[in-house]
C-alpha cells in the first residue's frame, strides 16, 4: 500500500511524466502540497526502490542529478492488491468482494470514489 504522500508524488510524476527531484517540488507546492525537497528525494528514491517509477541520471550544470519517469503501473499494483486481499482473506474473500461491487448501482459507486477520494 502506498501512503498519502507517495500516491501524491506518483500523481505528480503522472502528470509531468519525466521530472527531477525539484520540478516534482513544484508541483506538488502548486497543489498546496507543503513538503520539503529531502522528503520528496527520499520518497522518490523509495518508490524506485519499490520498482514503482523509473531513475536515469542525466548531467546537470557540472553534476549530475536524478530524473524519474512515471511507468503505468496501475495494473500491476492492482495485481499486488488483489494478491494481498487473496493472502488475508482468501480466494472466497476476493471473490466475495467483486459480487459485492457488481451489486452495487452506479451512484453507491460514485459515492464510494468519491469518499475513497476524500480520503487522501
Amino acid at each position: 500500500m502506498l501512503g498519502s504522500l507517495e500516491q501524491e508524488v506518483i500523481s505528480s510524476l503522472k502528470r509531468l511524466r519525466k521530472a527531477p527531484t525539484g520540478a516534482v517540488l513544484e508541483d506538488l507546492r502548486a497543489r498546496k502540497i507543503d513538503v520539503a525537497y529531502t522528503t520528496v528525494a527520499t520518497i522518490l528514491t523509495r518508490l524506485h526502490e519499490k520498482a514503482l517509477i523509473k531513475r536515469s541520471t542525466e548531467r546537470h550544470g557540472r553534476g549530475e542529478r536524478h530524473v524519474y519517469t512515471y511507468l503505468d503501473i496501475e495494473e500491476a499494483y492492482i495485481d499486488h492488491l488483489l494478491g494481498s486481499l487473496a493472502t488475508t482473506f482468501g480466494r472466497e474473500g476476493v471473490v466475495h468482494l467483486a459480487e459485492r461491487l457488481e451489486d452495487l448501482t452506479p451512484d453507491e459507486l460514485e459515492r464510494m470514489r468519491k469518499r475513497l477520494k476524500d480520503d487522501k
